[in-house]
């Protein structure tokens, strides 16, 4: 973490002069440079290496580390806390029964980064050294990233205690993607690099932290702000002011159209049309506007889409990170594996026989559901998945015997981003509205639009379905009745 480690005193054999090191600690302007010092003798000589500061036996690394919490604390320098904690190896206190509230309420924690094996899954109650022994263990190198991951842990089993509500539809809840996206929504609002977000993140105060990160869990927009602190505070850490921005963003099946979309669907599906119809024709000679100038909520009137930029992806990378799915999501994939030999996902399979083995409404059967959604790393494109997963079940309510063999649900959200992106350059589209996204070849903008309206998300879901299914299905016209 120091990273002048270079330029650090060195003895003649050219490793470092730990000596030199301690005598260096008295001249280090700031707190964090000492801890930085402390932390490369902790790691090169050990915690009980006696430093001999200032002439002095028996001042070991650990006293000179304790000493520095107690001055960052008396500071309130909450990344420093964090840093010489994670030194430390601290634990949280009750972090072994802040995982077991959440296990007891069925929600499921990882650990680290995805994917797997960095990415650690917790489903049963763990001692609290092994527990912690894990946490630090998927933090890698990043110490401070670990006593964060406890810290979070404690503020969802607070949560999940006194607001259940919150926690509707949450199976898994990944801590190292809430974290990201954490500091994604600071890197956001107060327009700062990923990097100065990430400090900015770690500064935090522990109000704060707990209140960003239920702002997060509640699914309403939000918007955050830097303040001032009172000019008595001696603390260094930035202050922040959250504050809820309405309902535009939220994920609400009302706010979303989601209704509207499936009687549409289910209407289409009840006429005698076949699944080459007018139904994935360009929807261009009906209406004058384009894509990049409709609204991106199906209330909004014509607000531009520039006014909303980032609104869209920023909510799937939300609920992608905390994995929210809508309401009965579960049940209606049960059904839908009933009219197909399973659903893939990202290379791994679903399968139909798992309908008999488990009932819908089983806690195990969304488990296992959750267990292949959760091999998608990013979670915004977890989230094109589960919404290309849902107008898909919409079928389970139509009288379809089946619909075909293993339907591969990445292809149907590449097909539907290809279908925007044909819509896009037909309207003279050009240059970065056009721009993928690097790891899965969406456009940024299609992550960025609407689930609901003429050239929202699921519309062109529902086409590519359409034709997809096409390719599965008797070509004899194949009328659903």
């Amino acid at each position: 973490d120091c990273e002048n480690v270079l330029h650090l005193p060195k003895d003649a054999q050219g490793d470092l002069d730990c000596r030199k090191l301690v005598e260096q600690l008295k001249e280090c302007p700031t707190l964090h440079d000492q801890a930085d010092i402390l932390y490369i003798l902790h790691i090169l000589k050990g915690a009980d290496w006696d430093t001999k500061l200032d002439g002095q036996h028996g001042v070991t690394v650990h006293c000179l580390l304790n000493e520095l919490y107690r001055k960052a604390g008396l500071n309130q320098e909450w990344g420093l806390i964090r840093y010489i904690s994670g030194i430390l190896r601290k634990r949280v206190e009750v972090l072994a029964e802040a995982c077991t509230d959440l296990l007891s309420h069925h929600k499921q924690l990882t650990v680290g980064l995805p994917p797997e094996p960095r990415e650690k899954i917790i489903t049963t109650p763990l001692p609290p050294e092994e527990l912690a022994d894990l946490i630090y263990e998927a933090s890698g190198q990043d110490i401070s990233i670990a006593v964060l991951t406890q810290e979070i842990i404690m503020y969802l089993a607070m949560y999940v205690r006194s607001q259940p509500s919150l926690f509707v539809e949450m199976l898994r809840l990944r801590i190292g993607l809430i974290i990201q996206v954490m500091a994604t929504e600071l890197a956001r609002s107060l327009k700062c690099s990923g990097k100065k977000a990430s400090e900015s993140l770690m500064n935090l105060s522990p109000f704060d932290m707990k209140n960003l990160l239920h702002h997060i869990l509640s699914g309403k927009e939000f918007g955050v702000e830097r303040s001032l602190r009172p000019v008595d505070s001696s603390s260094s850490s930035p202050a922040i002011s959250i504050h809820e921005m309405g309902n535009s963003g939220a994920t609400k099946t009302e706010r979303s159209g989601i209704t509207k979309l499936k009687s549409e669907m289910k209407q289409f599906f009840h006429e005698s049309h076949s699944m080459s119809s007018s139904m994935f024709t360009s929807t261009r000679g009906s209406t004058p506007s384009s894509p990049t100038s409709t609204s991106p909520t199906a209330s909004s009137g014509e607000t531009s889409w520039g006014d909303r930029k980032g609104q869209w992806l920023r909510r799937r990378r939300l609920d992608g990170a905390i994995n929210r799915v809508p309401v009965g999501f579960y049940e209606k994939v049960w059904k839908i594996l009933q009219k197909c030999h399973g659903l893939s996902i990202d290379g791994y399979v679903l399968p139909s026989s798992t309908t008999r083995e488990m009932t819908p409404c089983e806690i195990k059967f969304a488990v296992h559901v959750e267990s292949v959604l959760n091999h998608v790393p990013q979670p915004e494109y977890r989230q094109l998945l589960v919404e290309a997963i849902l107008v898909l079940t919409f079928l389970s309510d139509v009288e379809v015997n089946s619909i075909g063999g293993i339907v591969h649900v990445d292809r149907i959200v590449h097909m539907a981003n290809d279908l925007f992106l044909q819509e896009l350059k037909a309207f003279g589209a050009t240059g970065s509205i056009l721009e993928k996204d690097v790891a899965t070849g969406i456009c940024h903008f299609f992550y960025d639009s609407a689930p609901s309206g003429a050239y929202g998300t699921m519309t062109y879901l529902t086409k590519a379905i359409i034709i997809y299914l096409h390719d599965f299905l008797p070509s004899t016209g194949c009328a659903m009745q």
